[in-house]
């Protein structure tokens, strides 16, 4: 049981090594005065809109709590402990992101500044204020899953099988306020981007995160409550989920050997932790020549990763053979999670990046117009689809197989359970990755409009562009493990609900049917429904494609991934239509703000992205957690399971699709920025632009958001399963 301990030592460190980062970040020059004080509106503003998401986010938690608190304590179908667990995973979900995001807007200035020095300079604020978002993340999720496990296990003794399922409720806490953070930052931030560049760039002809565009302040501060705070919860839920999923699916697997089980159980987690320890060695990797090209950044970068991940791969073996002699196996499907990801967040640089074909086959369409630029950017992103799907479909297979999955079906289904915890095992520092592009983007915002010199701007454009591909790679690693889990978490669906049936038997409900199948075994109902298999469940609760049930299931899985992206894309393009009106309204009517003699009001920006995020965020996140219960009451386990099946398929496939789309049109209009085809300015750019604007919703909002989609499902199916199984109506 000692190794257990690795796990919250190895999260203390990641919080202890985050605190040093920060500190080595604050301890950066800010620069002039003008840099300060844009600094600090954005913070302000990043802030404020935090405060005013998290009061109605409470509501909603209050009001979920509740809800749980009844199916515990009202109808005995879930365990008492759950409200509780929900509410730690919704809270420390929501602190890693607002830690983040104060971080990223402490470090923006700080950046800027460091490009007046050296590109390497920048290079390294920027990156050790994402390593702290990274090791921030990875350290609260692990230390909160460590205390849970110590106290229901340890402290109220329950067994391995029941501490785990009932950590599954942790986890839907997490995805909830995720969900929340992305669909909300997602709105903010693109309302204002896309408004921004439209009226500014297009109609003005005003160069980017020029101080005269009045909504440049809400721009910047949408990157920090989206694509700071919203991906840090995004992620503390991907994380947190792959490691609750394995451990309920290691729990079911070795349930014949006690020391075995809890061996299993606590694998993901020590393997977690160990992924902590080689981060922070990967972050100290991490370091860029001068006149270092894109090329140069993304190797300065990767190299950091596959240190990482190298040490991941010696590590895994010796854990493998300490904690499950005979299992060899297992430490396959590992090492194949972690290579899938890589091969994902290759796939997705290739196809994303202005130094390969696609993009720059994008950005050579813009000088036939708008049309041609989106019609090239679409096809090149579906396209870009085949390689992460095969991937993962091999990775798939590979985990499922290495861990014994053809002889013994749950011990495969574990092994695709830890390949997505191998996956993001090094999450400490690709999160860096992807945390630094939003804080190198705000540099380059502050060093716009404090007005330093050209190559100031030069060098965090540099870093911007990189920060594109980086956040690309980084939804494509989410992406790839939102699927690995939301299998294993079909896996423990069937977990859960046989503890929802245990629980409503105890409590004096009937199964005729279950009762008779007991009866002809000669056993009692609680030790029928304990020696169950997967197959057993499937058979008895007819899940298979010819039951119209499961069908049907599949059909409303499938389509909420488009509906809940209409709901999003469609939140943005309202919000984002009030930002080009004000826009508009303050050139006209407000005498000099071209010429720089007059300042805008940014806060009237600020207000309307506020208001559109918090109307609409609401809308999507109510859906993703109602569709799954009415579908449980109505369809019973069958449907839930072609629910889930469903919206992992479709949403997958569209989240990729959407990540690489926008993207690409991203990255072709810096291609065209960079002086190419014409430069800033030209009738390419303007083309460049518009792809941009239509790509920024589906790569920062409905794109990221959808993974948080289909783990949110598949948790909320979790928490209610024995709703379902007690009151279901077909």
């Amino acid at each position: 049981m000692g190794i257990f301990w690795v796990a919250p030592i190895s999260a203390v460190v990641a919080l202890l090594f985050a605190f040093i980062f920060y500190k080595n970040v604050m301890k950066a020059d800010e620069g002039t005065e003008k840099m300060i004080e844009i600094a600090n509106a954005v913070k302000t503003g990043a802030k404020a809109y935090l405060s005013q998401q998290y009061k109605v986010v409470a509501i909603f938690f209050i009001i979920t709590s509740g809800f749980l608190a009844f199916l515990a304590y009202g109808l005995h179908v879930q365990s008492g402990w759950t409200p509780f667990a929900f509410l730690t995973g919704g809270f420390f979900s929501a602190l890693s992101g607002y830690i983040g995001m104060m971080t990223a807007t402490n470090s923006s200035a700080r950046t800027a500044n460091g490009a007046r020095k050296s590109l390497n300079d920048a290079l390294r604020i920027a990156f050790r204020a994402g390593a702290v978002m990274g090791l921030t993340v990875v350290g609260l999720g692990l230390v909160d899953i460590s205390i849970w496990f110590s106290a229901l296990y340890f402290g109220a003794h329950y067994s391995l099988r029941e501490t785990t399922v009932i950590l599954l409720s942790f986890g839907m806490g997490a995805s909830l306020q995720a969900l929340f953070a992305r669909v909300g930052g997602g709105i903010f931030t693109k309302a204002a981007d896309v408004g921004a560049d439209l009226v500014g760039k297009v109609e003005a002809g005003i160069p980017e995160d020029d101080p005269r565009n009045p909504a440049t302040i809400a721009d910047n501060v949408g990157d920090n409550v989206g694509d700071v705070a919203g991906m840090g919860a995004d992620l503390y839920e991907s994380y947190t989920g792959s490691i609750l999923s394995s451990a309920a699916l290691g729990a079911a697997a070795f349930i014949a050997n006690k020391t075995l089980a809890f061996n299993a159980v606590v694998l993901p987690m020590t393997i977690a932790g160990l992924g902590i320890l080689a981060s922070i060695i990967g972050v100290y990797a991490v370091k860029a020549k001068e006149d270092a090209s894109q090329k140069n950044l993304l190797n300065a970068l990767n190299r950091g990763i596959y240190l990482s991940s190298a040490i991941i791969i010696i590590g895994v073996f010796f854990l493998v053979k300490t904690l499950l002699p005979g299992n060899m196996g297992i430490a396959g499907s590992v090492v194949i999670g972690l290579i899938v990801g890589l091969v994902i967040g290759k796939s997705t640089e290739y196809y994303t990046s202005s130094g390969y074909k696609p993009t720059i086959f994008v950005a050579e369409q813009t000088k036939t117009g708008e049309a041609t630029t989106i019609l090239a950017g679409m096809s090149q992103a579906m396209i870009s689809t085949a390689i992460p799907i095969l991937a993962v479909v091999t990775g798939i297979v590979g985990a499922f197989a290495f861990a014994g999955g053809f002889s013994t079906p749950i011990k495969g289904l574990y092994g695709i359970g830890v390949a997505a915890v191998g996956m993001l095992s090094t999450l400490g520092i690709t999160l860096a990755t992807d945390a630094y592009g939003p804080v190198a983007d705000n540099a380059g915002g502050n060093a716009e409009m404090a007005e330093l010199p050209p190559e100031v701007r030069k060098i965090t454009d540099a870093l911007d562009a990189l920060g594109n591909t980086t956040a690309a790679t980084g939804k494509g690693f989410a992406i790839g493990s939102a699927a690995l889990t939301a299998l294993a978490l079909l896996a423990a669906y069937v977990e859960e609900v046989r503890a929802g049936l245990i629980r409503a038997v105890e409590h004096g409900r009937v199964f005729a049917d279950l009762a008779k199948l007991a009866e002809q075994k000669g056993i009692e109902l609680i030790k029928f429904l304990h020696d169950l298999t997967i197959a057993d469940f499937m058979r008895i609760f007819k899940v298979n494609l010819m039951n119209p049930m499961v069908i049907s299931g599949v059909f409303i899985g499938a389509m909420m991934a488009f509906f809940f992206s209409g709901l999003t894309i469609k939140a943005v393009s309202k919000a984002a239509g009030k930002m080009v009106d004000e826009v508009r309204r303050q050139f006209k009517e407000i005498p000099g703000i071209m010429e720089g003699k007059a300042k805008p009001d940014y806060q009237a920006c600020v207000a309307i992205s506020t208001k559109g995020a918090q109307k609409s965020m609401v809308a999507p996140s109510l859906a993703a957690v109602l569709v799954p219960i009415f579908v449980g009451i109505i369809f019973g386990v069958a449907g839930v399971m072609g629910l889930l099946i469903g919206a992992l398929s479709s949403g997958f496939i569209l989240a990729i699709f959407m990540a690489n789309a926008g993207g690409s049109w991203d990255n072709a209009k810096k291609y065209i920025e960079e002086g190419n085809l014409g430069g800033k300015g030209s009738a390419s750019h303007k083309a460049g632009v518009v792809g941009d604007t239509v790509g920024d919703p589906l790569k920062d909002t409905s794109g990221p958001s959808l993974n948080i989609l289909i783990k949110l499902m598949s948790m909320v199916s979790v928490v209610v399963a024995g709703l379902t199984v007690a009151f279901h109506i077909f």
